[in-house]
């Protein structure tokens, strides 16, 4: 049976989304994880259910966009750096961490209290 690209496209949905929700299972600390694409556009996330969200939908769409852009300027410079391995944002209350494979963005809100980070980095560039 030959798949749809509708079909193709639910089981890549639900491919990002178990890597979303293994990547919530490496820490407590772990805020939110999701994927979004070159538009900035969110493919799926997830929020850890015991924390609030420290931002509004609106800010968040702003968030996303601006990374995207990052992500899309940056790989023009990767012939001369290299490939990018991922980028850390540190914030007073919060580590975001950005990964990008495939023109898909993996990004990840930490708490700062996480001492691991870097593990965390490691095993989240073994799930995706």
């Amino acid at each position: 049976m030959v798949k749809t690209p509708a079909d193709k496209w639910k089981d890549m949905i639900i491919k990002y989304r178990k890597q979303c929700q293994s990547i919530l299972k490496l820490s407590n600390n772990i805020r939110y994880t999701g994927v979004i694409n070159v538009y900035g556009r969110t493919l799926t996330g997830i929020i850890n259910p015991s924390l609030k969200p420290l931002l509004k939908s609106e800010h968040l769409k702003n968030e996303f966009f601006i990374v995207s852009n990052l992500m899309s300027l940056r790989k023009d410079t990767s012939i001369t750096f290299g490939k990018l391995e991922h980028v850390i944002l540190q914030h007073q209350k919060v580590i975001i961490v950005i990964l990008h494979k495939n023109d898909i963005t993996y990004y990840v809100s930490i708490n700062r209290k996480e001492k691991g980070v870097e593990k965390i980095i490691s095993s989240i560039k073994k799930i995706i």
